[in-house]
């Protein structure tokens, strides 16, 4: 626990609106700095800050913090230690989540070529200055068949994999989605943790699934929906519903819950008719199952009102589905707390996350150093299948991203 009985310490890169920490002081840990550039996030962090939102346990989240706005690539350890601290200090716990937009697919997937895609290295930087005991790494599922600087799709994750492990550090990694752990919103992401010298963190099993296992002994619980979260939040503020105009309700009706309006989609070799999907900013939404991934865009999906009716979902509900508590104080304009809300980091997942990373700190100092995992499975099979694609489509692509760009 430290020192008089406190929490153990974490430093918060890229903290955004402040979901990592939320799940991880939920998770015992105690953020005493928490970073980001931009202003509206830090203006967010501040105010709630001030207002004592509180932890389960009696605390208040971030009241030990120190609020740092700066751009990542202008600290150093000596920027991130807590006032007072000695040159020596290093936090039990290092963890953020680098900007996804190089590599998510609701982007141009730029990677390397877009100047975001390098915030990585300071990350890895800032790991080999501050010397954290644990670290915690997040981003998009589109990192784990990225490609680097040869063109090779898994490319740039073994690079960030061999990085951590250059300044000391075993990793594993794993794609969890955030419904597995009670979250109502099925929300895909990458996750790592690294250890220096305590034993390397297990991934959390499950709580809840879509279709729970009657056979299992530690039975998940079902999904948490949609329409559950909905029907535990207070009414929504007039002021943030937007409802459907006379054309698009007449779009909407006839669709069923889960599908959208479509689109014709990017044309490629294998598809001359061209990819279809649904627009997004005309999806509506399934009561029944968790949400869809919240996006940063302020055109959240469609909901059907019992008079059959269509609204969008408000920003205060986003950040329900995100896990945020409801007196959290999100500032600015409608429009960046929707891109606060999406850019932030799942809650409920990260809490789990957190107790994996606590039940290792806890167990002390290993006797040697521990060994890095091996990539899943999965991570194979998706970076064959990229590959696969890439043979098919990729000069397509290449031209497609020149035209607009």
């Amino acid at each position: 626990m430290g020192a008089k009985g406190l929490k153990p310490t974490l430093v918060s890169l890229f903290a955004g609106a402040g979901g990592m920490d939320i799940g991880l002081e939920r998770a015992g840990w105690r953020t005493v700095v928490a970073t980001d550039r931009d202003p509206g996030c830090m203006t967010t962090l501040e105010a709630s800050k001030a207002a004592g939102v509180p932890v389960s346990d009696g605390r208040t989240h971030l009241a030990d913090s120190m609020l740092i706005r700066a751009d990542v690539r202008d600290l150093s350890a000596a920027d991130l230690r807590p006032m007072g601290a000695i040159r020596s200090w290093r936090p039990a716990l290092l963890a953020g989540g680098p900007p996804c937009q190089p590599w998510s697919s609701a982007g141009l997937q730029k990677g390397l070529d877009d100047e975001r895609g390098h915030l990585i290295n300071h990350m890895v930087r800032l790991t080999a200055e501050l010397r954290p005991r644990l670290v915690l790494f997040e981003n998009v599922r589109g990192l784990v068949t990225a490609v680097g600087p040869n063109g090779r799709p898994g490319e740039m994750l073994t690079m960030i994999k061999n990085a951590f492990e250059e300044v000391g550090y075993a990793t594993t990694f794993a794609t969890l989605n955030a419904a597995d752990y009670g979250a109502a919103q099925r929300r895909v992401r990458l996750y790592m943790m690294a250890s220096e010298r305590h034993p390397l963190p297990a991934f959390p099993q499950a709580t809840h699934a879509r279709s729970p296992d009657p056979g299992l002994f530690e039975q998940a619980k079902p999904w948490v929906t949609l329409g559950e979260i909905l029907a535990a939040l207070p009414e929504p503020d007039p002021e943030d519903v937007v409802p459907a105009t006379p054309d698009r309700e007449r779009q909407l009706a006839p669709l069923q819950p889960g599908t959208g309006l479509r689109t014709t989609g990017r044309i490629v070799n294998n598809r001359p008719s061209g990819h279809w999907g649904y627009r997004q900013d005309g999806f509506l939404a399934d009561l029944g199952l968790p949400s869809r991934t919240i996006r940063a865009a302020s055109t959240p999906d469609w909901i059907r009102l019992p008079n059959g009716s269509h609204r969008r979902l408000t920003w205060r509900e986003c950040a329900a589905l995100q896990g945020f508590p409801v007196d959290w104080c999100f500032e600015g304009t409608t429009s960046s707390k929707f891109r606060q809300v999406g850019n932030a980091v799942q809650v409920d997942v990260v809490e789990a996350l957190g107790r994996a990373l606590m039940a290792a700190w806890t167990s002390g100092l290993s006797r040697k150093r521990p060994e890095s995992m091996p990539f899943p499975a999965e991570f194979g099979r998706r970076i064959r299948y990229t590959e696969a694609e890439h043979r098919t489509n990729g000069e397509h692509r290449l031209r497609v991203r020149a035209s607009v760009t």
